[in-house]
C-alpha cells in the first residue's frame, strides 16, 4: 500500500537529524554510535530545548511548536531556506480537510504569448502547475524534452515522465540528480498542500511503479525551483547544457514558468539551432507534394 501523502513532522525531523554527522554539528565523537547522524539529546541541546520536548515532537506526540522553537530546530538541523519553509509548513498546519471541486489550472493568454516569444528567441520554455503537471510548452521545449501536448492529459506530468518514461533516463545526462530534485519538489508541494487529492494519487502511483521514486520519497528532502543548470544528451543533436530560471506568473502562484537559455555562440546554442533546423526540415517534408508518385508501370512520373 503506498505511503500516505500527508507530510509528517516526525518523519521529516528523523530524516533530517540522520543526515547530520557529529563532526558537522561540532560535537566530538564518543565511540561507537547506534544511530545515524545526531542523537536526540544532541539535537535538543543544539536547539536549546529540552530532550523531552524534542522527543515528543519527533515522535508525533506534540503538534504545537512556536516559530522561535522551529527556527532553533531548523538552525540545529542546518536546514536551507526551502527546508525551513517546509518545516514550518508541516509543523503548523491546521487539521487536514479534503479539497473538493479543485478547479483545473488555466494558462493566462499573456503566458502563452510569452512562450511563443521565447520560441522565436530559441529558448525552450514550459509551465509547470500543481503536482508538476506540464500545463504548456513552446515548440522548442517539446523538441528538446518531450511533446507533452501529444500525450494523454493524465500523462502530462514532469514526475511521471522522469520516472516512468524510459526516454528520460537517456535524455537527462544526470538522471539521478534530476530524479532526486523532482521528488524533492513534490515533497515541497506536499508540505504546502497536504490535502491535495491529485498529489496523493500521483505519489501513490509513482511509489507503486517506480522503486527509485519510493526510495527518494522516503528521504524527506525538499527543493524549491529557482535557477541552475541541466545537462541533456539528445538523440538528434547530442550533448548540451542549459541554464534554467523559474518564474511565477502573477495570476497563479501555483504555476511556474521554466525558461532555458544557452551562452551565445556556445556548442549548446549551436545544438539548439540544429534542433530548430531539423524541425523546419521535417515541416518542409510534410508539406512537400509527392513528386515521386508512381505511374501504372511502377516508375516515377516525370516532374
Amino acid at each position: 500500500m503506498p505511503e500516505q501523502l500527508e507530510p509528517r513532522l516526525a518523519d521529516f525531523l528523523r530524516a533530517a537529524r540522520a543526515r547530520i554527522t557529529p563532526a558537522a554539528a561540532g560535537i566530538a565523537e564518543d565511540g561507537r554510535r547506534r544511530v545515524d547522524g545526531l542523537r536526540r539529546e544532541e539535537l535538543a541541546m543544539l536547539a536549546g530545548v529540552s530532550v523531552d520536548y524534542y522527543t515528543r515532537l519527533e515522535q508525533g506526540r506534540s503538534k504545537s511548536a512556536s516559530v522561535q522553537v522551529l527556527d532553533a530546530i531548523g538552525e540545529a538541523l542546518q536546514l536551507d531556506d526551502a527546508e525551513r519553509t517546509h518545516l514550518h509548513a508541516i509543523a503548523r498546519q491546521a487539521p487536514t480537510r479534503r479539497r473538493r471541486n479543485v478547479k483545473p489550472q488555466q494558462l493566462h493568454p499573456a503566458t502563452r504569448a510569452l512562450l511563443d516569444t521565447l520560441d522565436d528567441a530559441a529558448q525552450p520554455a514550459f509551465v509547470l502547475g500543481r503536482c508538476l503537471d506540464v500545463l504548456a510548452q513552446n515548440r522548442l521545449a517539446a523538441l528538446l524534452i518531450a511533446d507533452f501536448d501529444a500525450m494523454p492529459a493524465a500523462e502530462r506530468n514532469q514526475a511521471r515522465f522522469v520516472f516512468l518514461d524510459p526516454h528520460a533516463r537517456e535524455l537527462y545526462a544526470e538522471w539521478e540528480q534530476v530524479a532526486a530534485d523532482t521528488v524533492a519538489m513534490l515533497r515541497m508541494d506536499a508540505g504546502a498542500r497536504p490535502d491535495d487529492p491529485g498529489l496523493g494519487r500521483l505519489v501513490g502511483d509513482l511509489s507503486i511503479n517506480s522503486p527509485e521514486f519510493g526510495r527518494l520519497w522516503a528521504r524527506h528532502r525538499v527543493h524549491r525551483r529557482s535557477t541552475g543548470t541541466k545537462r541533456y544528451h539528445h538523440p538528434l543533436v547530442g550533448d548540451l547544457t542549459v541554464t534554467y530560471q523559474a518564474l511565477t506568473p502573477g495570476d497563479d502562484p501555483d504555476q511556474t514558468l521554466i525558461i532555458y537559455s544557452t551562452d551565445p555562440g556556445s556548442p549548446s546554442a549551436h545544438a539548439l539551432e540544429l534542433l530548430v533546423a531539423h524541425a523546419q526540415e521535417a515541416d518542409v517534408e510534410q508539406r512537400r507534394p509527392d513528386v515521386t508518385a508512381r505511374s501504372e508501370s511502377g516508375r516515377p512520373q516525370a516532374e
